[in-house]
C-alpha cells in the first residue's frame, strides 16, 4: 500500500550512451540533473541509470544518485524499476527506491522503502513522484 508522499522531482538528461548493442540486446546509460524535494525539503541532485531493452519490449532499469539540500546535507539513493515505451516516444517507469543519509533532518529516509512513478519525454525531460511503501 502506498503511504505518505516522500517528494517529487523534475529531471533533465545531461548525457546518454549505449553500453551494449549486440544481437538485439540494448543497454543504455542516462545521466541526469534533478530538482526536487524530500518531505518538503528542497534538493538538487544528479544520477545515472541504465535501462535494458528486454525481449518482450519492456525495459528493466537500475540507477543511483545523490541529492543535496541548500545547507549541504546529502541523500544517496539506489533504484530498480520496470518500464515501457509510451505512444509519444517517451518511457514510463515504476519501481523501488532505497535511501541513505546522515542528515538528522531527513533520517526518516533511512527507515523506509520508496516506490516511484516516472514519466520521461523523448526530449530528455522527466517528472517523478515517490511514496513510502507501507
Amino acid at each position: 500500500m502506498l503511504g505518505d508522499l516522500i517528494g517529487r522531482n523534475d529531471n533533465r538528461d545531461t548525457g546518454r550512451r549505449v553500453l551494449d548493442a549486440g544481437d538485439g540486446h540494448v543497454v543504455v546509460e542516462v545521466s541526469f540533473e534533478a530538482d526536487g524535494s524530500y518531505y518538503g525539503t528542497a534538493v538538487k541532485g544528479f544520477g545515472t541509470y541504465e535501462s535494458e531493452l528486454r525481449a518482450d519490449g519492456s525495459l528493466r532499469g537500475e540507477g543511483q544518485g545523490v541529492d543535496m539540500t541548500a545547507d549541504g546535507q546529502s541523500v544517496t539513493w539506489r533504484a530498480h524499476g520496470i518500464g515501457h515505451f509510451t505512444e509519444g516516444g517517451g518511457t514510463s517507469w515504476r519501481g523501488a527506491l532505497f535511501f541513505s543519509t546522515a542528515s538528522s533532518q531527513l533520517d526518516r529516509l533511512n527507515h523506509i522503502v520508496g516506490v516511484f512513478e516516472y514519466e520521461a519525454t523523448p526530449d530528455g525531460k522527466s517528472t517523478g513522484a515517490y511514496y513510502e511503501w507501507k
